[in-house]
């Protein structure tokens, strides 16, 4: 038997209807439509406004279509994992929540925290995991209600984010060439002061006090976020390329976590990859924290081809930051197109 390499063999999708557009939050905060996409790029974002619904619904509706586009029998697969900031609950995990619902009988499931890197960190953890030649077949979501955390009185943070899911599957193969080749994954400790949620964790558990001073909100130092986002990413997509032997012009996509676009473009520029290069929706997504990445490839899965060289780059919360190298497994082109909402 060869070496197992680990590929993505599908991708799936999920964004709610509900669109709110920068000219609706100008009626809502002291902002509009020209400062917003001249600062972040951002046009309109998606929001589940529907009550009672969370993240594992737009988890499971992401998870569901995939498995309809792979035509996978959901018995066949091992694990399932869920990245997420906004969890339905602090415990039971999401993932188990969207386990139960898809009926997968034969599969484990967990919860992973890794803020925007989340879905770069799972795709890490799951080709690990093929590649030990325990698992055949895993899951891996990235899925935020970001809306569930976002003051809408804060015009800082509100024009940035949005709610969505995107979802993987992750297999392996004998065959050479393709899957991820390589990875640069850190965390350097530096980031709570800079960005976080003040309330609602073991250090300052909810109360009457932390409702009322509206603690439970995201709360970023934008400029501070911006830099290091910049210089982190950047530097890891040139350590990739450097240790993977590559340059630019071996690279057709980079797939960038979609945090702003101005972000988006300096990390091109830093790093010495023209900017057409970039799989960039975040016009019409906005940040969607752990989904960008996979929304990105949902979005762009028809334009990408069998051995085309890619570059996943994220940051986030922590701070943590990395980039990876892979190379694509199949023709999206022949893939059935997913129904946008």
């Amino acid at each position: 038997m060869g070496k197992v390499h680990a590929i993505i063999t599908g991708i799936g999708g999920y964004v709610p209807d509900y669109i709110l557009t920068n000219e609706e939050l100008s009626r809502m905060v002291d902002t509009n439509d020209e400062w917003i996409t001249s600062r972040v790029g951002i046009k309109e974002r998606r929001i589940l406004t529907e009550e009672g619904l969370g993240t594992s619904y737009m988890a499971r509706k992401a998870a569901k279509q995939l498995l309809q586009k792979t035509g996978v029998d959901p018995d066949t697969i091992d694990a399932l994992i869920v990245t997420t900031t906004t969890p339905d609950y602090p415990f039971p995990s999401t993932a188990s929540i969207v386990l139960g619902k898809l009926g997968l009988k034969n599969a484990f499931a967990f919860d992973l925290s890794a803020a925007c890197c989340g879905f770069l960190y799972s795709l890490n953890i799951a080709a690990t995991m093929i590649e030990s030649g325990r698992y055949k077949k895993i899951i891996v979501i990235g899925a935020d209600k970001m809306s569930s955390v976002v003051d809408y009185t804060d015009r800082s943070t509100c024009t940035l984010f949005g709610d969505g899911a995107g979802a993987a599957l992750i297999e392996g193969t004998e065959e050479e060439g393709i899957g991820l080749q390589n990875s640069f994954l850190r965390t350097d400790g530096k980031g709570l002061p800079f960005l976080h949620m003040k309330a609602g964790g073991s250090v300052c558990p909810a109360s009457r006090f932390t409702v009322d001073h509206r603690l439970h909100y995201i709360y970023q130092e934008g400029r501070t976020v911006f830099r290091y986002a910049v210089t982190d990413m950047s530097d890891d997509v040139v350590k990739i390329l450097k240790d993977n032997n590559l340059t630019a012009d071996d690279i057709q996509w980079v797939v960038p976590h979609e945090a702003n676009y101005r972000i988006i473009e300096a990390v091109c520029r830093r790093a010495g990859v023209p900017l057409e290069k970039a799989v960039v929706n975040i016009d019409h997504y906005g940040n969607t924290s752990s989904a960008t990445i996979p929304l990105a490839l949902w979005d762009a899965e028809s334009k990408l081809k069998k051995g085309d060289n890619i570059i996943f780059t994220a940051f986030g919360a922590g701070f943590v930051h990395g980039a990876s190298y892979y190379k694509w497994a199949y023709d999206g082109a022949n893939v059935a197109a997913p129904t946008k909402k």
